[in-house]
């Protein structure tokens, strides 16, 4: 009898341990949910996906818009080479996904055409398969030295200015673009744009 109640006893330990074990693992479950690419992130005060779409938005609107790339793309499509953009701020910063967004929004204009340097290497090697190797039909090998050069040169920089007490945290961001003739060197195009953001103690100390 004894023996029985020991057992009963342990058993219901047993399960209560169980129960636990089971909350504590639907309560640590994470949920997983889609949400607004285009929303605001205040996440922290660095430079975020908001920032990104800001910059990229407002520095191909402005070279879209102006009147000396409107006579120059009126009748042809020019070529164009940009370069990545330099991080010149404290963050790491991907600024491959900055350059990427504005060649991209360019491209979708119709006005302009790129020639990708980040892909001159696999063209190459791509190229010297096509040309060297048996396996290839030399009739359908694209030949060496076909590839147009850029006549323009989209370049920039982003910078920032990080200001901060035992209260309040201060960043100040600027991007500045260039279009650049790559015959003359002379900028056809510039424009800057600026973000501030700060970041205050809660009175409620969170």
């Amino acid at each position: 009898m004894i023996i029985s109640k020991k057992l009963k006893t342990a058993s219901t330990y047993a399960l209560v341990g169980l129960s636990a074990l089971v909350l504590s693992g639907c309560a640590n479950k994470a949920v997983v949910s889609y949400g607004d690419a285009q929303a605001v992130e205040t996440t922290d005060i660095n430079f975020g996906s908001t920032d990104l779409q800001k910059v990229a938005s407002q520095m191909t609107d402005s070279l879209l818009s102006s009147p000396v790339v409107g006579t120059m793309t009126a009748n042809k499509r020019p070529v164009v080479f940009v370069e990545r953009i330099k991080n010149k701020t404290s963050e790491h910063i991907d600024t491959e996904s900055i350059t990427d967004s504005i060649s991209t929004q360019m491209l979708r204009s119709g006005k302009f055409r790129f020639v990708d340097m980040t892909r001159v290497e696999s063209v190459r090697e791509q190229l010297t398969f096509q040309n060297e190797d048996a396996l290839v039909d030399p009739a359908t090998a694209v030949a060496f030295g076909k590839q147009i050069g850029a006549q323009y040169m989209l370049y920039g920089n982003l910078s920032s200015i990080v200001k901060s007490n035992a209260d309040k945290s201060d960043v100040y961001y600027k991007f500045t673009m260039r279009l650049m003739d790559m015959e003359s060197g002379l900028v056809e195009w510039a424009d800057e744009t600026e973000i501030r953001k700060t970041k205050e103690k809660s009175t409620f100390g969170w």
